[in-house]
C-alpha cells in the first residue's frame, strides 16, 4: 500500500469483523440503551476501556515472556515497576505490539514516561499520528 486513509483502513478491517456480539443476553429497556448510549460514548469511558486493553497486553506479553524464560525477574521488575501508571500502560503496551516476546528484554524504555498528550481533532476530521523521533 502507497497510501493510507487510517479511517478507510480501520473500517475495512472492522468489517472483517462480522457484527459485534451482545454483551447482554436479555432484552434491554429504551431507558437501558440510553444510559448505556451515554456511559459508552463518555470519554472517561473511553479513556477506562484503552487503559485496560493496555493492561491485557501487558499481562499476556509479560506471561509470555515468563513462561519462556526471556526475562529475568529483575526484568520483570522493571517493566511491572513502569506499568504503575496509565502513561507507563500506554508506552508499555506500545513497545510490546510492535515487538515479539523474545525481545523483551530489551524493550527501550525510560525511567519516567513522558506524560501523554490529547490529539487537537477537528470534529469528523480524519484521524492522524505524530511520529516522535527518540
Amino acid at each position: 500500500m502507497d497510501s493510507v486513509q487510517l479511517n478507510q483502513l480501520a473500517d475495512r478491517i472492522d468489517g472483517a469483523f462480522g457484527s459485534d456480539m451482545p454483551f447482554t443476553d436479555r432484552t434491554l429497556s429504551d431507558g437501558d440503551i440510553d444510559t448505556l448510549n451515554r456511559v459508552f460514548s463518555d470519554a472517561g469511558y473511553q479513556r477506562y476501556l484503552q487503559d485496560q486493553v493496555n493492561r491485557q497486553i501487558i499481562r499476556d506479553y509479560l506471561t509470555n515472556a515468563v513462561l519462556l524464560n526471556i526475562i529475568s525477574d529483575e526484568q520483570l521488575e522493571r517493566l511491572t515497576a513502569h506499568a504503575g501508571s496509565t502513561e507507563g500502560r500506554s508506552e508499555l503496551s506500545l513497545y510490546m505490539l510492535m515487538s515479539s516476546v523474545e525481545q523483551a528484554g530489551n524493550l527501550p524504555l525510560g525511567p519516567q514516561p513522558e506524560p501523554l498528550q490529547s490529539l487537537n481533532r477537528r470534529p469528523g476530521g480524519p484521524p492522524h499520528l505524530n511520529l516522535i523521533r527518540s
